[in-house]
């Protein structure tokens, strides 16, 4: 007697090996998934007309930047930015404060004349300058020499810079660190900065931006009362 067939599931069907897609099938190979490549010189072969390179792993702190501004790695402060943008009418002020930031070195420090700030913002100097020391009269930034700065670390601070070349040395690169702590320290105990400067705070701002708001209410009230009345006496005529 024959055995009966023994239940169970059908067997799976090997999945078919899926086909490269033609070297010269750009689109078709962009709408494809990517699998591992496990033989370059297989990739090599089939596609002799490109070349193949091989990246390394990015490394902590590693950021796009040119060989004479530094990656870096910064902090800042997001209601520094959020108030600035309302309190500052003007663009000047708000594109300098940008570039100050821009410019900062490990610990803050920007090394920058008054000219070479103009001529970045393609403005005149004495431009340049009445934005300067309307940015510092807030305390956001001060002077520590000619054609050297200090922005205040608690409203932007560039705390690390990795220093070029070292990550062409074999090895990891290697970073200048200025702890934003240490930084504070030495501002708070210098007795000639301004008390804005020394404990910065950005509660006059907040003040300014609401008297703004309050009086440009109060003009748009008197206005809308001026138009009513203006209307309601040409009705009586």
């Amino acid at each position: 007697m024959a055995p009966e067939p023994k239940e169970g599931r059908p067997p799976i069907a090997k999945r078919a090996t899926r086909p490269l897609p033609p070297a010269d099938d750009a689109i078709q190979a962009w709408s494809r998934p990517l699998a591992p490549v496990k033989d370059l010189d297989e990739v090599a072969r089939r596609y002799p007309g490109r070349k193949l390179t091989l990246d390394g792993e990015r490394n902590q702190l590693e950021f796009y930047g040119t060989p004479d501004r530094p990656n870096a790695f910064a902090m800042d402060s997001l209601e520094f930015f959020f108030l600035i943008a309302q309190y500052f009418r003007e663009a000047l002020p708000l594109r300098l404060i940008l570039l100050l930031i821009a410019c900062q070195r490990a610990g803050g420090r920007i090394h920058l004349t008054q000219e070479e700030m103009a001529t970045v913002l393609d403005v005149s100097r004495t431009k340049a300058t009445e934005a300067l020391q309307e940015i510092m009269g807030h305390g956001i930034a001060f002077k520590v020499k000619r054609g050297v700065y200090q922005f205040n670390p608690p409203f932007s601070y560039r705390a690390a810079e990795f220093i070029p070349g070292t990550e062409t040395a074999g090895g990891k690169p290697e970073y200048i660190r200025v702890e934003q702590h240490e930084t504070l320290t030495t501002i708070r105990k210098d007795a000639t900065l301004p008390e804005l400067v020394r404990y910065p705070s950005l509660e006059h701002m907040r003040k300014a931006i609401e008297d703004l708001r309050k009086k440009r209410s109060e003009q748009r009230a008197k206005r809308r009362l001026e138009r009513e009345a203006r209307q309601e006496e040409g009705m009586l005529q």
